[in-house]
Formats: C-alpha cells, structure tokens, sequence
C-alpha cells in the first residue's frame, strides 16, 4: 500500500512539474517529465499530434512562445496499472496571454499514460480535451463556439 501512495505522489508531483516548467518556459526542464517516445496529442485545442518528447517540447515552444501562461490542474484520477505504468486524468484549467488586453481562459482535461523508468515516474502520452474556452478582455468575456473554434484552429495550423 505504501508503494502505491507513493507512486500516486510521484506521479502528481510530476505533473505539477508539468505545469510550473511549462509557465516559467524551462524548456530544458519540460522536456526532462517526458518518455523519449512520448505521443502527444493536441488536436481538440486547436494544435497536433507530435510523436515524440522532442518535436512535442518544439511545438509548444514556438505554440507558448512570448505569451505568458497559468495551468493549473486538480482532481487528478490516477491508475496505477502495473509497479511501471499508471493512468491519469486531471480536470485543468489555463489562461494564456494572447495579446495584451486579450486572454484565453480554457477548461478541460488531461488524459495521460505514465511509465516508470529506472525509478522515474515520466509522461508517456498525453491527450488534451477542452470543455470550454473563453476569450476574456477588460470589457467583455466571449464564449468560444465550435464553429469559431474551427476556424482558429486553422488559423493556428497555419502559424505552425
């Protein structure tokens, strides 16, 4: 019983990693949390699959790239489904500065797989689902429908 609590301590400990290398943009610590085959899939917020660690870390890099960013996530589900691999989902909520006056505050879920290597508990894949996104600015907040979602995917595919 202890392993196992503290296999589901690492493995959070491990996502809040995730998120505080992720806004602080130590690219060299974020790429540190991932399997090297890592599959990363970020099709239903507007981004790519990106098979492996490398090319995902590339693509939010250049994705995040001068924007200032908070995740947050919480109510972590995990799975252990063997002593070197478990399952997670986190309810997750982030804000990015787009433009200055204008940020997008998102709501959704992590889906990930993890696998421990050499001790060392590391994100093998990870699927990221949106529930809602909301554009905000000091005057108005704006609710981001499907349809105006597609189209700012597209616009996005394009930038990368």
């Amino acid at each position: 019983m202890i392993d196992t609590l503290d296999d589901i301590q690492a493995i959070a400990a491990l996502k809040s990693r995730y998120c505080r290398t992720l806004d602080t943009k130590d690219w060299s610590g974020f790429r540190a949390l991932f399997a090297d085959d890592f599959v990363g899939d970020n099709t239903e917020a507007g981004g790519r699959v990106c098979d492996g660690a490398d090319e995902f870390v590339a693509f939010v890099r250049k994705a995040l790239a001068g924007r200032v960013t908070v995740h947050h996530v919480l109510q972590p589900e995990i799975e252990l489904t063997s002593p070197v691999e478990a399952l997670g989902i986190w309810a997750m909520q982030d804000l990015v500065r787009l433009l200055p006056g204008l940020t997008m505050h998102g709501f959704g879920h992590y889906h990930e797989t993890y696998e421990k290597n050499v001790g060392k508990w590391l994100i093998k894949t990870s699927r990221l689902s949106r529930l809602r996104e909301d554009l905000r600015t000091p005057v108005l907040t704006l609710f981001i429908s499907d349809r105006i979602k597609r189209g700012l995917r597209l616009a996005v595919l394009r930038r990368t």
